[in-house]
């Protein structure tokens, strides 16, 4: 992916004041007046606005943005920040699940083994992993390997996507909830640094598979909770609809801000003006840098200290501060 130009992505129903500054720059490119002080002023006025709209999202609009259909997804945060990459797939048990990623790379100076959901961009690729929602071969596969990366001393990157985990009855059949009750526990123990980043959604027990670690962070505009809006609204309201959506949004604090505030995570990873889906070059470059940061510490711990405040961090969460 690159970056976004003016006009070039689908703009969502709260953004209406940022879609008329960009008609008029439009209308005035289409005149022959691109190089013009007008035209100047309005990708000024348009980029005031932007930040303005985007300085006042409310929870349910923030959740509408990390669904924005061209927000980065890990694949894309793996072509742009990561070199050599090695896809690997597979539980060794019943499939390989697309909806979870994984492989060896290089990131920055480290070598680490990356593990992320991934939603998929065309229909089909959507389909097949089911929007980003992984069934327990796909927490299955990230163990498999996160005991890989343990054993070679690597660290471990995690990137969160999903609504939450696949709620199919094959995937009952299957264990969803013992695969990632057991992630949960292994995670907790691993000798070897792990760092977590949710990049949109992250959803109850489908995000934590994969984010129990040494350091958690959200993007600026994602959302992390116990449960979706939507399964909050039916379940307090009887029904999801336009009215009891954002009030379910509201209620959960599932922001990076009201999470962080709440000692859920550890930081918020500024987004570019607008949202990450804007211009995903530079919100991979941020991400990479957190990442960079976290491992340059983590690393240098020895492995009893680093296991003792991984502990210590979950076990502070919901504690009186």
């Amino acid at each position: 992916m690159t970056q976004n130009s003016i006009g070039s992505v689908a703009l969502l129903d709260f953004e209406q004041p940022v879609a008329e500054v960009e008609r008029q720059i439009a209308a005035l490119e289409a005149s022959g007046g691109a190089a013009s002080d007008e035209m100047a002023t309005l990708r000024a006025t348009h980029t005031t606005v932007l930040e303005k709209t985007y300085r006042e999202l409310t929870p349910w609009q923030t959740v509408r943005v990390a669904r924005h259909p061209a927000r980065p997804q890990t694949l894309d945060y793996v072509d742009l920040i990561c070199r050599d990459f090695c896809p690997l797939h597979g539980d060794r048990r019943f499939a390989d699940d697309p909806a979870i990623v994984t492989g060896f790379a290089r990131l920055g100076a480290f070598k680490v083994l990356l593990v992320g959901h991934q939603k998929g961009r065309t229909t089909p690729e959507r389909i097949a992993c089911r929007f980003g929602c992984a069934n327990p071969e796909g927490y299955r596969k990230a163990l498999l390997k996160m005991r890989l990366a343990e054993k070679f001393r690597l660290p471990i990157v995690t990137l969160v996507d999903t609504p939450g985990a696949y709620p199919g009855i094959d995937s009952e059949q299957r264990g969803q909830a013992e695969a990632i009750a057991v992630n949960l526990r292994e995670m907790s123990r691993m000798r070897t640094p792990i760092v977590s980043i949710i990049i949109g959604e992250g959803g109850s027990g489908g995000a934590l598979g994969i984010a129990v670690s040494d350091r958690v962070a959200m993007m600026e505009n994602a959302w992390y909770s116990v449960i979706s809006p939507e399964g909050c609204a039916a379940i307090l309201w009887k029904e999801a609809n336009e009215r009891t959506n954002p009030q379910a949004a509201k209620a959960l604090a599932l922001t990076a801000k009201d999470n962080l505030a709440n000692g859920l995570v550890d930081a918020v990873i500024r987004e570019p003006v607008g949202g990450a889906h804007r211009n995903p070059r530079a919100a991979s470059q941020a991400v990479q840098a957190w990442i960079v940061e976290q491992l340059t510490h983590l690393t240098r711990m020895d492995t009893e200290t680093l296991l003792a405040q991984r502990y210590e961090k979950f076990r502070r969460i919901g504690a009186p501060r």
